[in-house]
């Protein structure tokens, strides 16, 4: 597994650095967005990871692709772009709040495909792993997005993720048993048990607000 801490979220600092361009530029939905090319030059970066940060603003439905033509800005509905881009960036409070409620429901409902599908085998190889090693809190739940079977799902998660670290919000500290008791409780299919075990994961978490 590796570690979401470890690959500090470039694709979020060229967001922004794609926001400011897009203030600079006095670009508008509707209009044409500069290729990969352009804009790992223009911003510095490499373009796998500007190639990222556009999958991640197209699953948020900010650009869209054309085929032969290229990438655009979708309308958004009278709101300005610089104003719904800086939302996704989450600089305030309440955006806070939101993606810490957003990313629990997220992992509530990969638990829930866990629990509908046969992935016993799958589990007990994560079991193994978690037993013979440290495992972080975004490491664990990225493995349990991925069970989930559901790639929308996952690479929600995956961007919401993504804004959580960009936060800087302290990382949970749990211990490996209650993850452990988390497997054991989506083997058995238990959701009482599995819906108890999660909240407890989450207890701790700053703000938590969610109702399981």
């Amino acid at each position: 597994m590796t570690s979401g801490v470890t690959h500090n979220k470039v694709y979020i600092e060229i967001v922004k650095k794609l926001k400011e361009m897009v203030k600079r530029d006095g670009l508008k939905p509707g209009d044409r967005i500069p290729s990969e090319r352009e804009l790992s030059e223009r911003l510095n970066v490499g373009r796998s990871s500007v190639r990222e940060a556009l999958r991640s603003l197209e699953l948020l439905g900010l650009i869209e692709t054309r085929r032969g033509e290229g990438t655009f800005f979708r309308h958004a509905h009278g709101n300005q772009l610089v104003q719904l881009l800086g939302a996704f960036i989450l600089q305030d409070e309440r955006a806070r709040e939101d993606i810490i409620e957003t990313k629990q429901c997220i992992e509530m409902d990969c638990l829930r495909l866990i629990v509908r599908r046969n992935n016993e085998d799958k589990l007990l190889r994560l079991k193994t792993r978690v037993l013979n090693r440290t495992v972080s809190d975004d490491e664990f739940f990225k493995e349990i997005a991925e069970l989930a079977g559901n790639y929308l799902i996952y690479r929600i998660w995956m961007v919401l993720n993504d804004y959580w670290f960009s936060l800087e919000i302290p990382s949970l500290q749990n211990d490996k048993k209650d993850y452990l008791a988390l497997i054991d409780a989506l083997i058995s299919k238990d959701w009482n048990l599995i819906s108890g075990l999660y909240k407890k994961l989450r207890s701790k978490e700053i703000n938590t607000k969610f109702e399981f």
